[in-house]
């Protein structure tokens, strides 16, 4: 599914007088009625002093002195000055930041830990899969990630600055090097009168080029995947448009896997007088690390003609094992443009030559042939430039690419060569860097297309809060920036003896290839599964056939077991890495050999968490919902009948709910749970009523009948443990914490309702008690925390004070916060859901400095947790719940309109759905 159904004035639960939202910023969009809650005496609107954090969309451009809009810059996203400064500065929570009665409890988790962690650097020297000694420290700098889905991405900062990078597959090097520049040159009358490096940096290395750009007079602007970036010239009458793309593209299963960005330079001319502009692209081979220091990269030009266009540039081959790799940075010769070039120039030099080469005639040399390989220790870089010739009052566009080529991978382990994705369409053999280029500078035009007709139902919905749709297409970038990886599957390296009950399995992961996202870019392990359930509502929606490769990996996964015995280290008991017929942690860590050695996390033993198998069970049926494969549903419905025969044994009381352990069993993995517990119970029910639903499609009426039973039972027992009248228990202990109020509470609620059920006929959670329990959450963990403008704290007390029993109840978690955004919507609390979720992106991306970097946790103050996580593409689910609620209500005017039964005053269609009330 994609984003063709406007997601407008979204449901009014009723039963009260409805409140009135009209969303900020929409050019005077009538109110739009969208709620019923009343609203407690204590919250405040948007527009009420105290609601918004100290920084905003406003104050991220108060330090823009410029005029200039910038060519075509849409008005949704994300913009902010250059010359913008965080006033916070947050720190990553490390062990200093726990509360000493946590740090008694985790004492011994902490010595296995550095213990593990001194073997592992020191002794193995090999980088942890959780590294809490040396977290990434804040650096407010990130912008919209370069590279399609699988073939490694760069990360261009919103100055300019080249600055995160992840080409060997699922490890970064945070690092900006300062040779990758662009810089324009200004020519009147056969005179250079300007020539700057668009860069607010002044470093130690080349010293002779203009650096120091006032950042006053330029802004950026995201809306993922395409970047502006708008320069306003003092004194020149001049104003620089650099467009960035990168193909993501929906449900397209080959350019979305490209390793290529465009850069399009639209420059106007405001002035009365000719100008020759020149834009120069410079960029080093390499980083400038110890992957450089070797030596032996060299650089060379290459010109691709085909199809009537021509495309020039330099190819910078860097040939350092185990993962060589060729990048081409290139421009296209249009007519009245010329493409120059220098092949090789020292960049840790003043860099002299090269700026007085540009400066003489706006040119470069261009000298033919490769240049000689580096000496060990130095470094080599390029550039190429583009120039043109700008009328009077008049435009040009200058275009230039980057491409990469690591066709084949080998991961941190070395043990196997893998082949990315793009190989299928543009080969293995680390020659297509040229044809990349060209491919990417003649299709970019179309790419843009369609990234506009799939953003533009959601960016033309007046309906819909600025800050959503800037959240919605920004929070994606994760799924190209996540470490990820997009592999081919060799034929021979699946297990035959599954290919006759899994009939599509060959066929999926032959033609769709194998996907691996990290948790997180700290936390490194792929396709870690708690999370997933979370985050994989942008794949099956966006695309569906790699959520679905996915799920034929996991079930391959969990039908295998490794009885290799390790030290676990909160409990510090020796067990297996993995058993079978129980889903795992996650698929492995990019530093080992992921696919084939799973389950790099340590810290549980994840066989006894309660939550693993109960997501695969709901995410299979929600992938089979929302796709209506059947040769799906038929493949998963033997692994997902096992893995509950497996989560059987938690129901120790036989009542039909099962039990946590008295541990931190579940994704929540510092917060213990003991016997039943609104999360896991709730979502141990939701898969016992969804095992129904399957059961019933695949013809197993002794299936069905089991299940039913127990779910008959299973609610009985969860109402009469849990319910409190106001919202459900944490769990049923005699501890204090019992009674927190858990944001996350109706996860199994909130699935339910995505998969077409939950309400009726197929309701579990009685629909009073989860509206109840979603406005309580409301006030609490939303408005009693930090003003109501951080989003929903996992765990506050009755009292509304937050529960600091753990190291994670008092935390924000934004993946979880829109994810419970999401469940308000979809129960009619659409206002109240907007809310909680603004919170969240006004908190990362507004006041901490933390865009293209969503952590997965921050705390009221001081502290954020595992920067650029997977958690946040949840913001997704928000948008289901919103396409699902707006073909609810079509279908109910269809139905209206057959019986002739009238709901609401006669008005237009937008109007219409906007003031029904709930049946």
């Amino acid at each position: 599914m994609g984003t063709d159904v406007p997601a407008s004035e979204q449901i009014s639960s009723a039963k009260r007088n409805p409140q009135v939202y009209c969303p900020e910023d929409t050019g005077g969009t009538a109110a739009v009625q969208i709620t019923d809650r009343e609203i407690p005496e204590d919250s405040r609107s948007q527009n009420e002093p105290g609601y918004c954090s100290p920084e905003g969309p406003e104050q991220l451009m108060d330090s823009y002195e410029g005029k200039a809009t910038g060519y075509q810059v849409p008005p949704f996203g994300w913009r902010i000055c250059l010359a913008h400064e965080f006033a916070e500065k947050r720190k990553p929570f490390q062990a200093n930041n726990i509360s000493l009665s946590n740090l008694v409890k985790h004492l011994g988790m902490g010595v296995r830990y550095f213990k593990w962690w001194y073997w592992k650097t020191q002794v193995e020297k090999k980088k942890p899969f959780i590294d809490m000694i040396n977290c990434v420290p804040l650096r407010q700098i990130y912008g919209c990630p370069l590279g399609g889905i699988g073939g490694g991405t760069i990360t261009r900062g919103w100055r300019g600055q080249f600055c995160r990078w992840q080409l060997n597959p699922g490890i970064y090097q945070h690092q900006t090097v300062i040779a990758d520049q662009f810089t324009v040159c200004l020519r009147r009358e056969g005179q250079t009168v300007y020539q700057q490096v668009l860069s607010m940096e002044r470093p130690s290395v080349l010293r002779s080029w203009n650096w120091g750009l006032c950042g006053y007079f330029a802004f950026y602007h995201a809306l993922y995947p395409r970047a502006w970036t708008v320069y306003q010239l003092p004194g020149q009458n001049i104003t620089l448009t650099c467009r960035q793309i990168t193909p993501i593209l929906p449900h397209d299963y080959q350019d979305s896997s490209l390793p290529v960005g465009v850069f399009v330079w639209d420059v106007e001319n405001e002035g009365d007088e000719a100008v020759d502009v020149s834009i120069m692209f410079s960029m080093r081979n390499g980083l400038g690390g110890e992957d450089d220091a070797l030596g032996g990269l060299w650089n060379e030009p290459f010109c691709l003609e085909r199809d009537g266009e021509t495309v020039q540039g330099l190819l910078l081959h860097h040939p350092t094992l185990p993962n060589p790799y060729t990048m081409a940075v290139a421009a296209r010769l249009t007519e009245g443009t010329t493409v120059t070039h220098i092949t090789a120039f020292d960049p840790d030099s003043t860099g002299q030559q090269v700026w007085q080469d540009l400066l003489q005639d706006g040119q470069l040399d261009s000298p033919t042939g490769r240049s000689n390989p580096s000496q060990k220790g130095a470094g080599i870089a390029g550039a190429v430039c583009v120039s043109g010739k700008l009328p009077p009052r008049g435009r040009c566009c200058m275009e230039f690419s980057l491409a990469w080529d690591m066709p084949r991978i080998m991961f941190g382990a070395k043990g196997q060569v893998h082949h990315r994705r793009y190989t299928r369409f543009f080969g293995p053999d680390g020659d297509a860097a040229p044809a990349l280029s060209h491919y990417a500078l003649c299709r970019y035009a179309d790419w843009e297309d369609r990234i506009s007709a799939w953003q533009s139902p959601v960016l033309d919905d007046r309906s819909l809060p600025t800050w959503y749709k800037s959240a919605l297409f920004n929070e994606l970038y994760f799924l190209a920036d996540g470490g990820t990886v997009w592999l081919e599957v060799p034929e021979d390296s699946l297990p035959e003896e599954l290919l006759g009950s899994m009939g599509q399995l060959r066929p999926i992961l032959l033609e769709y290839g194998r996907f691996g996202y990290l948790e997180g870019q700290e936390y490194r392990m792929y396709n870690t599964y708690d999370v997933h359930f979370y985050a994989s509502f942008a794949l099956i929606m966006l695309w569906p056939k790699i959520e679905l490769s996915l799920q034929y990996d996991m079930a391959l996964a969990t039908l295998r077991e490794d009885l290799t015995r390790r030290r676990y280290l909160m409990s510090g008991v020796m067990g297996p890495v993995k058993r079978r017929n129980v889903i795992p942690h996650d698929i492995g860590d990019p530093d080992d050999e992921p696919w084939l050695r799973v389950n790099a996390y340590l810290i549980h033993d994840t066989a006894d968490w309660k939550d693993l198998n109960l997501k695969f069970v709901l995410q299979v049926y929600r992938d089979y919902y929302l796709t209506g494969d059947q040769g799906f549903l038929k493949d998963m419905w033997p692994v997902c009948l096992a893995v509950m025969e497996s989560e059987m044994k938690f129901d120790k009381d036989h009542d039909g709910l099962i039990e946590n352990g008295g541990f931190a069993d579940q994704t929540y993995d510092g917060w213990v749970t003991t016997g039943p517990s609104a999360y896991c119970g709730g979502l141990w029910l939701a898969a016992v009523a969804v095992m129904v639903q399957m059961a019933v499609r695949c013809g197993a009426q002794d299936v069905q009948d089991k299940f039913s039973s127990i779910l008959s039972r299973g609610q009985e027992a969860y109402e009469r443990l849990l319910w409190n009248g106001r919202y459900y228990n944490y769990d049923s202990s005699s501890q204090p914490q019992s009674r927190s109020v858990m944001s996350d509470q109706c996860a199994g609620q909130w699935f339910l309702k995505a998969c077409g059920l939950g309400e009726g006929d197929t309701e579990v959670f009685p629909t009073t008690h989860v509206v109840r329990a979603l406005q309580t959450i409301f006030e609490l963990n939303v408005q009693s925390f930090a003003g109501g403008a951080m989003g929903a704290v996992n765990g506050m007390q009755p009292h509304g004070v937050p529960d600091r029993s753990s190291v994670q109840s008092d935390e924000v978690w934004v993946g979880v916060v829109y994810g419970l955004a999401a469940t308000m919507i979809q129960e009619g609390l659409t206002w109240e859901g907007f809310q909680t979720a603004e919170g969240c992106y006004r908190t990362v991306w507004e006041r901490l400095g933390l865009a293209f970097q969503t952590p997965e946790a921050y705390c009221q103050q001081r502290v954020f947790r595992s920067l650029a996580y997977m958690r946040p593409l949840s913001i997704w689910a928000m948008q289901l719940a919103l396409q699902q609620q707006q073909h609810k209500k079509a279908s109910r005017l269809v139905l209206e309109e057959g019986t002739g039964l009238t709901i609401g005053p006669k008005c237009g269609p937008k109007e219409a759905l906007a003031n029904l009330s709930p049946e």
